[in-house]
């Protein structure tokens, strides 16, 4: 599932709300917030020690997360099918054999005689065929996927990318959940040590018993307050460890960056113009929208050239064997020795003669079944085809094939609009939540350190028994919302910064 940074920003933004406004509310029932993606990945045998930095947390979670790696395996299929289709180019060569028996009147397979008896035959062949000629269909085809294939790779880059933001966001989390849980501890005490402070006033008689109990609610609700804090914690950790697709959060910690606050930084200055013209050039989603562009008009090409005639060349050897097949041979010697033949003698008598000659040798003719290697030698045959195919009717399947194709690369079209307008909008709300977030940032800080400057003269009126407890209760309390919302502001100007970064191609990095 891809997941876009305009996504990142929003759920960024209301999970930090969360956790500013659970630590001032009322005790409620801890919500859980899922995960920005499913959990992904084959699950670890068990969690890497030691703590967790942000690049640390982002290449382990490229290496695990099931959506990157299925999206890897769509890129190598595609390839395959690039590979195939150039292989197509080449010519096809095959070698067939055959044995059969006929029992019998059967035909003779090899000489086209009915012949009663059994008869083993073979057939041997081989043959090629090239394509010539198709409308550059073969060619176009090839082009088409190359185009898919290098769309493929930009596809599983922006899922890298999607998950990189996704891991930075809960990380993001981890670390605001984290100091929110330090500051309500460090609220906890200074309660604590008021709580012991007003219980001396009130044995020493200074203060009436209601500011200690006022103070004692105050107790409680800051300790309920890190209660809720450490449960958004656990939330959080299990969020990220979830999507780096650890078996457990039990003992994952992360390196709590130095984030500089955004007093420290110049005052963001809006060029939304600017980053969209680098985004549009480094964004993986950009560049895989125009090659599918490119992909459709080539797929136009392939389907007008269904309108052209095809033209094949093919060529074939055969040679076969039967057992039924005779051949004249001649054998044995017919030498002999013969009498010589009667004479007549001086009164014209035959008279037997009484020699004997040789009879010269002559060879028996016999008809024996042929020999194996005769026949295949015999029986060879050989064959060259040109085939020519011109299409002039097929139901307007090539027309509409056409249509469609052109349809689809309005399509196509309209998405590679549709990838820069949302990549123009998202750095526009970037920007303009960046730029919020930093000034509600110096709004909140001014108003922290006045409110801290109250809260300093509320206590000691409070110590001195000039105010009472329900009064210093709501001072402490209004410091306690403007430090929330200035830690809110901080991580949400932080984040923001680091999306506009993303844009530019600068590296996630705290």
């Amino acid at each position: 599932m891809n997941v876009s940074p305009i996504f990142h920003m929003k759920r960024c933004y209301w999970l930090m709300m969360g956790l500013s406004t659970g630590l001032l509310a009322a005790p409620a029932v801890a919500q859980t917030t899922p995960p920005a993606q499913p959990p992904a990945g084959s699950l670890s045998a068990a969690t890497p020690a030691g703590p967790w930095s942000l690049q640390r947390s982002i290449d382990y979670a490229l290496q695990n997360n099931l959506t990157v790696r299925q999206q890897q395996l769509t890129s190598e299929l595609q390839n395959a099918t690039l590979r195939q289709s150039r292989a197509a180019l080449l010519p096809s060569a095959n070698l067939s054999g055959t044995q059969a028996w006929n029992y019998g009147t059967s035909l003779d397979p090899l000489t086209n005689d009915f012949v009663s008896q059994t008869i083993r035959s073979n057939n041997f062949s081989a043959n090629s065929q090239i394509t010539l000629f198709s409308g550059f269909q073969l060619r176009n085809t090839v082009k088409r996927n190359a185009l898919d294939s290098e769309a493929s790779l930009l596809d599983t880059e922006k899922a890298r990318n999607d998950l990189s933001l996704n891991v930075a966001s809960a990380f993001l989390q981890l670390v605001l959940a984290e100091e929110l849980v330090r500051t309500n501890e460090v609220r906890v005490n200074s309660t604590r040590q008021q709580v012991e402070r007003t219980q001396k006033l009130l044995r020493a008689g200074s203060i009436p018993e209601s500011n200690l109990l006022d103070i004692q609610a105050q107790q409680a609700s800051d300790e309920l307050n890190v209660i809720t804090a450490q449960n958004q914690r656990d939330l959080a950790r299990l969020s990220l460890t979830q999507l780096l697709n650890l078996p457990s959060p039990t003992g994952f910690q992360i390196e709590v960056p130095e984030l500089a606050d955004p007093d420290d930084e110049p005052l963001l200055e809006a060029d939304p113009d600017g980053t969209y013209q680098t985004a549009q050039s480094l964004l993986p989603e950009i560049k895989a929208a125009d090659l599918r562009v490119r992909s459709a008009q080539h797929s136009l090409d392939i389907a007008r050239g269904g309108y052209y005639p095809r033209l094949a060349f093919g060529a074939g050897i055969f040679t076969g064997f039967s057992s039924s097949r005779l051949a004249r041979v001649f054998n044995g010697d017919s030498t002999d020795v013969v009498r010589v033949p009667i004479f007549q003698n001086l009164s014209g008598q035959d008279v037997p003669s009484p020699f004997y000659a040789l009879q010269p040798k002559q060879a028996i003719p016999e008809l024996l079944p042929s020999r194996f290697s005769n026949q295949l030698k015999d029986n060879l045959g050989k064959s060259l085809q040109f085939s020519l195919q011109v299409p002039i009717l097929n139901g307007l399947q090539t027309r509409t094939s056409v249509q469609r194709a052109q349809i689809s690369i309005q399509q196509q079209e309209l998405r590679a609009e549709q990838a820069r307008l949302t990549v123009r909008q998202s750095i526009q709300q970037a920007y303009a939540d960046a730029i919020a977030a930093q000034r509600r940032y110096f709004s909140a800080r001014r108003q922290v350190e006045a409110l801290t400057t109250a809260y300093r003269n509320a206590e000691i009126r409070f110590n001195n028994g000039l105010l009472n407890g329900t009064e210093f209760n709501i001072a402490k309390n209004n410091l306690t919302a403007a430090e929330s919302t200035m830690i809110q502001a901080k991580y949400e100007f932080i984040f923001r910064r680091k999306v506009l970064d993303f844009y530019q191609g600068r590296p996630l990095a705290l």
